[in-house]
């Protein structure tokens, strides 16, 4: 687990410069630290530079950037391949000289060529530089674990693993990309392969990008579909329960017990939910008598403290558990830290809980398993049961729209007069964003709030790409494009920065390519199932997790937990707010709309927000733009 950068250029950045750049990944490679330049034909300089935390191999042998003997091969790396020394039998013909799997990267590389990405069973970010083709890859893993950006300067081109060197690299001129806002507002994040600045992108997951030095040109290559890996697997589907019951035990197991290989002390954050205890408990059997070491935390406010249950799965399983019990003081003194480590605006307010129990848990340990994914990848959200009404309600839902077409005067129509729940079924009639719920009145509001002209380019609010998922069950369509945006958008992307901001590494079993893969597999109905009681998300996962531990200590009402934003802005953030707010600066600014933003501000202070469901909810795209306004003002991009 590492941070990287380099750039290829005939602008000469010095490895002064370059060590400058490395340095404001410290926190991501405590451990190491690593820059090298080469003189390329043609002008050409590469630069590559890595901080490491180590976890494989604690040595010097494997320091970073690492090249092939003959020099042939330079390669910076972040992430870990978990089947490295299944590989290492694979490339007998390479003489290793660690034990590291960095070198099982440029083994595979000399054998394989680029597409040795399709061989690693693990989450990787890394640059390649071939000095025989004069080409450099920048490659991501399947479903973007790791996050890699780039900012091409016309025959320049530099990269990093978060923005941070990018904006610190010699003659970067950041400038704000202002057609993204509306959709950061709306959704919280900006997916790949947007950024919030212009002429920077990130690298799709399951991307390769090749960067052809003779040239300056760039190809682009996806090894990675999501939606195509779903039809092909579909093509051998699964539905007897006991059957699959069975074989996703052995392949979680399997997947556990590659994320647990480490030289460092290693854990499991647990939260009494289903997939975090589930891998929690396969980890446990994997230790046998030793205690594996788990985390969570506890709130102060008992409606929302959910640590007794994970206290009492832990005592069930034996591990050695530590928990710390959090206040909202606990929470609301991070905030300030959310530009830095975030260093991309990301607003999704559970991103502080989880930088406190990664604190918690790297008092301990290095490494933690998390059970992220099992929601995506089985059906687990809430929002699942909304997206099955909507199809259920669609006949009605048209019918509704028709008649709501009907004049009302003042430019009004019938549609705009309905409830906001009828609204929102009413309107939902683009089939490529039928599933997203981008109720109209919370869509309009965050294009407004941007300032641009009427020609400016604005891109689409909700993600217009379900149309690539050509299933006719809705639910399927929203895991597959949650498993495209969501995942690694906005959870994997949280974690990363959340979990690297205290130096520790996360490591997620569900993300398992063949886990993965066999999910495809399942019939729809083992994941979302009708019981007596009614519907049952991730059916199948809760069925295993009663394999390990009582079905009384995991069936309960979830609680969840969720950051008093209204209460916050209108309480102790109330004021910095205010001055984010404050018309002559948004004007002086440039950025946001002076007018609809005080307008805004003053509604929610004066009459708060009026609870889901009414279309008056706007502390969320409040907290957007205060997340936003203080990432630029610590960036000085304002």
């Amino acid at each position: 687990m590492c941070g990287i950068c380099g750039y290829l250029s005939k602008r000469i950045i010095t490895e002064h410069e370059l060590s400058v750049m490395n340095d404001t990944m410290k926190e991501r490679g405590p451990d190491d630290s690593g820059t090298q330049l080469w003189e390329l034909p043609g002008g050409r300089t590469l630069g590559m530079a890595q901080r490491r935390l180590s976890i494989l191999d604690l040595s010097e042998l494997g320091h970073q950037p690492m090249s092939t003997p003959d020099g042939r091969l330079s390669l910076v790396y972040n992430g870990e391949i978990y089947n490295y020394r299944e590989l290492r039998e694979e490339l007998p013909e390479y003489s290793f000289r660690s034990n590291c799997d960095t070198e099982v990267i440029l083994a595979a590389y000399l054998k394989w060529g680029i597409r040795c990405v399709e061989h690693f069973n693990g989450m990787f970010a890394f640059a390649l530089y071939d000095r025989e083709s004069g080409e450099l890859f920048l490659a991501r893993d399947r479903m973007g674990q790791k996050p890699l950006y780039y900012w091409k300067s016309g025959d320049q081109l530099v990269f990093a693993s978060v923005l941070a060197p990018i904006m610190k690299c010699p003659g970067f001129q950041g400038k704000i990309r202002k057609e993204v806002l509306p959709r950061f507002l709306f959704q919280e994040y900006i997916n790949a392969p947007e950024t919030i600045l212009e002429d920077v992108f990130k690298v799709e997951p399951g991307t390769v990008l090749t960067w052809h030095d003779a040239t300056s040109r760039m190809t682009i290559c996806r090894y990675w579909d999501v939606s195509e890996r779903y039809e092909a697997m579909r093509r051998e589907p699964v539905s007897d329960f006991g059957e699959a019951k069975e074989q996703l035990k052995e392949l979680l197991r399997s997947a556990v017990r590659r994320r647990m290989i480490a030289d460092v002390p290693l854990g499991s954050f647990l939260s009494g939910g289903y997939d975090s205890s589930l891998i929690s408990a396969i980890a446990q059997e994997q230790l046998g008598g030793t205690p594996l070491q788990t985390f969570s935390i506890g709130f102060e406010e008992k409606d929302y403290d959910e640590s007794p249950y994970a206290a009492a799965i832990a005592e069930y399983l034996g591990t050695d558990h530590t928990q710390r019990i959090i206040g909202e003081q606990d929470l609301l003194e991070l905030v300030s830290d959310l530009p830095k480590f975030f260093d991309e605006p990301m607003s999704d307010s559970s991103q502080i809980p989880t930088m406190l129990v990664s604190k918690l848990a790297r008092e301990k340990v290095t490494v933690a398993l998390s059970g992220d994914a099992g929601d995506e990848f089985f059906c687990g959200y809430g929002i699942y049961d909304l997206v099955r009404k909507a199809q259920e309600l669609d006949g009605i839902g048209r019918l509704t729209h028709g008649i709501g077409q009907l004049p009302m005067g003042h430019g009004k129509k019938l549609e705009d007069c309905y409830p906001f729940r009828v609204q929102v079924i009413s309107a939902n009639r683009n089939p490529k964003t039928r599933t997203q719920f981008g109720a109209g009145s919370y869509v309009e509001l965050a294009g407004r709030l941007v300032q641009r002209s009427e020609d400016d380019p604005l891109l689409p609010v909700n993600y217009e790409t379900e149309d690539r998922y050509p299933s006719g069950n809705w639910q399927i369509t929203r895991m597959l494009l949650d498993m495209d945006t969501y995942l690694p958008g906005d959870i994997l992307a949280k974690v990363d920065r959340a979990s690297m901001k205290y130096s520790l590494e996360n490591r997620c079993p569900f993300l398992d390519p063949e886990v993965m893969l066999y999910s495809y597999r399942l019939d729809h109905d083992l994941k979302y199932h009708r019981e007596k009681s009614g519907w049952s998300k991730k059916y199948i996962l809760k069925q295993l997790a009663c394999d390990y531990i009582p079905r009384e200590l995991l069936e309960r009402p979830k609680k969840g937990f969720s950051v008093p934003l209204g209460k916050w802005l209108s309480g102790p953030l109330r004021e910095q707010l205010l001055t984010y707010g404050n018309a002559q600066f948004l004007k002086e600014q440039g950025i946001f709309r002076p007018e609809e933003v005080t307008q805004l501000i003053a509604k929610f202070l004066s009459e708060g927000d009026k609870g889901a469901g009414t279309g008056q909810n706007y502390s969320g795209l409040l907290w957007s733009f205060f997340v936003f306004q203080q990432w630029a003002a610590y960036w000085k991009l304002v």
